[in-house]
């Protein structure tokens, strides 16, 4: 692990924000630590994401984690971020620690549910969709 990496992630908390008018926000909460993880994002044109932020209440993995998928994801389309893996979080740190090893993967769980719920804001609607919340 890269602990000057790691340090400079907590300390600057590269991503930490509330956003005003996101596109879609997701949020995971972790029974195994009690930590809970909040991604927002804004999402512009091919569905590229304009700015991607985040706030938890985790230790400072979980903000390093955070940190470091707000790096990875802006500028990527939806369908990249989506794709996303722990590999490529742990590849950009150098590694976890043995029993931080499941950062990665709670966090873009929260990742994963802020992308679908976009998904969902931004699918249309069908006219029967219209005609049944209607009647």
């Amino acid at each position: 692990m890269d602990f000057p990496k790691f340090q400079e992630l907590v300390t600057n908390r590269h991503g930490f924000a509330q956003m005003d008018n996101p596109s879609a926000t997701g949020e995971y909460f972790s029974d195994s630590c009690g930590d809970m993880y909040t991604f927002y994002v804004k999402v512009g044109e091919n569905e590229r994401i304009d700015d991607i932020s985040y706030f938890t209440t985790g230790c400072g993995f979980g903000v390093a984690t955070c940190a470091i998928v707000t790096s990875l994801v802006k500028g990527r389309t939806v369908s990249e971020a989506e794709s996303l893996t722990p590999k490529e979080i742990e590849d950009f740190l150098g590694g976890y620690p043995e029993r931080k090893r499941d950062y990665p993967e709670r966090v873009l769980e929260a990742l994963r549910i802020t992308l679908a719920n976009y998904r969902k804001a931004a699918s249309p609607t069908t006219a029967a969709d219209s005609f049944s919340k209607i009647h």
